[in-house]
């Protein structure tokens, strides 16, 4: 129940958020400044609906852990791309679609992964080995974008990517890399990218195709959905297409782009290569969150740190801005993959550090992204160290946080 005497959300000053707009500066410079003015909890007007920033570990925990039936998804940006998959299904769907896939990624459910992980690590390690030897330039965006594109295919499928499939999936990074800037009416987003969704739908048809009709059909995650299917009416074709392009964008995208900044970092800190590749990785999620930004709508008034947050407004959980408070992070901007070394000292709030988000609705492969990024990086890095031609300048925020440019590299 919402008491009467709660105080409302401090607000950043309006001229604030007109500078911003004057400026046509990045949202992140707008929130930061929100953060940086006020605290961990702070409103500010972006629309007609009053928008909450929260990046206070305590807030964070209550919006997201301990009442996510009070702050819930609205339509999903995504929903274009993923139609009524996990990552944008809500309700009573959700649940169920939730329930029959988080017994792949846990326990026994990750052992059946484990040689498809390593095949692919493998693979990417061969290649880098034929870099070595000829001094060839490569992207290491790119090679992330095909190491963690070929782990989850073989997760699906059971099998290896192919050069072709290789070739119609970017149709997924395009699609992912434009969806902030599309029309607001769902026709028109859908038609700026048509051509593109076409080719991602001939791609999983013919994969779900192609289960079905195999003599000797692999176990993976697209023969759990055929499977569901053959057994629950509401998993019709069109949703296990939702599914699989579900688990592709969300099973490759933020691991490339995570495992591409580790590799920037360390071409900055040399002197962190010798640290233990779980710390590494999730120092680079500390600083570049999986997603780096939550948006949540309030069904219903409430009140969060003492303040009284009313129904209908938007609410916005930043883990990028709460990885970066130096009253929890010392120095935070500075890479230190000690701060993730058995017994050193960290933010002990459950908010404090969420790269996957956090509750219910916490990424479902979480442990899935650390298995692949860390069998990859213990076959590469004792190969050489990268000298990067070109670096990007800066960041791009979108779904992800990525780098803004490309990142050619020869491998010594």
């Amino acid at each position: 129940m919402v008491t009467t005497d709660a105080a409302p959300v401090p607000e950043l000053a309006p001229e604030a958020v007109e500078q911003w707009r004057a400026e046509e500066a990045r949202l992140v410079d707008l929130l930061a400044r929100a953060q940086s003015d006020i605290g961990g909890i702070a409103a500010l007007r972006l629309g007609p609906t009053p928008t909450v920033l929260v990046t206070d570990p305590a807030a964070v925990q209550h919006v997201l852990g301990r009442h996510p039936d009070r702050y819930v998804k609205r339509s999903h940006r995504a929903r274009i791309l993923v139609g009524d998959g996990v990552l944008s299904a809500s309700g009573e769907a959700w649940k169920r679609q939730r329930r029959l896939l988080q017994s792949q990624f846990t326990g026994t459910g990750m052992r059946r992964y484990e040689q498809r992980i390593a095949a692919a690590a493998q693979q990417t390690a061969e290649r880098w080995a034929g870099y070595l030897r000829s001094g060839e330039e490569f992207d290491v965006a790119e090679e992330m974008r095909r190491f963690a594109l070929d782990t989850v295919w073989r997760a699906l499928t059971g099998l290896p990517l192919d050069d072709r499939t290789d070739r119609e999936l970017r149709s997924v990074e395009q699609v992912v890399a434009v969806m902030s800037t599309l029309p607001t009416d769902a026709a028109d987003a859908r038609d700026a990218v048509a051509e593109d969704l076409a080719r991602i739908d001939a791609v999983a048809h013919a994969a779900i195709s192609a289960a079905r009709t195999a003599d000797t059909p692999e176990p993976g995650l697209l023969r759990v959905l055929l499977d569901a299917g053959e057994q629950h009416p509401e998993y019709t074709d069109r949703l296990i297409r939702d599914e699989l392009v579900t688990l592709l964008v969300a099973g490759h995208e933020t691991t490339a782009t995570t495992l591409t900044w580790l590799f920037l970092l360390l071409d900055r800190h040399p002197e962190a290569r010798t640290a233990d590749p779980l710390t590494l990785v999730n120092e680079t999620l500390r600083l570049y969150p999986s997603v780096w930004l939550l948006p949540r709508y309030a069904a219903e008034d409430d009140v969060v740190a003492g303040h009284h947050v009313p129904a209908g407004t938007d609410v916005l959980v930043c883990p990028y801005l709460t990885h970066r408070d130096p009253a929890l992070w010392p120095d935070p901007e500075r890479f230190d993959p000690a701060r993730f070394a058995p017994g050193a000292t960290r933010p002990g709030q459950v908010g404090a550090y969420l790269p996957f988000g956090l509750g219910a609705r916490a990424c479902l492969g979480t442990q899935f992204a650390l298995r692949e990024t860390t069998a990859l990086l213990e076959l590469l890095l004792p190969m050489g160290r990268l000298d990067f031609r070109s670096r990007p300048t800066g960041a791009a925020y979108g779904i992800t946080v990525r780098p803004d440019g490309p990142t050619p590299a020869v491998l010594r």
